[in-house]
C-alpha cells in the first residue's frame, strides 16, 4: 500500500424498493474525500432483490489524487455541470 492509499472500515446501505433505489457508502472516522480521489468498496458484489434493504459492514480503499488529477477534476467538473442545465420555454395558455 502506498502513502496515497488507505483502507478503512465502512457501512454500505442499499435499498431497491418501489419508493427508493440507492446505494450509500459511509466511511468510518473523519475522512475527507477530495476532487479526483477514488473510493473502492472491497468484497464480493452485492445483489439484492426488488423490495429489499441491506446494511452491511465492509472495508473500502481510498486512493488519493495527485495535484494534477485534482486540478483536472476541478476544471472538468465545471464543464460537466453545465451539461446538466436544461432550459425550456412553454407557450402561454390562453383561456
Amino acid at each position: 500500500m502506498s502513502r496515497h492509499t488507505i483502507t478503512v472500515p465502512c457501512t454500505i446501505e442499499i435499498e431497491q424498493t418501489h419508493d427508493c433505489f440507492h446505494a450509500h457508502l459511509v466511511l468510518d472516522g473523519d475522512i475527507a474525500i477530495g476532487p479526483g480521489d477514488q473510493v473502492q468498496l472491497l468484497g464480493d458484489p452485492i445483489r439484492i432483490a426488488f423490495g429489499q434493504k441491506l446494511s452491511e459492514r465492509r472495508h473500502a480503499t481510498i486512493r488519493r489524487a495527485g495535484a494534477l488529477r485534482r486540478a483536472w477534476t476541478r476544471i472538468s467538473a465545471r464543464f460537466a455541470l453545465q451539461e446538466l442545465y436544461e432550459v425550456s420555454f412553454t407557450p402561454a395558455r390562453t383561456l
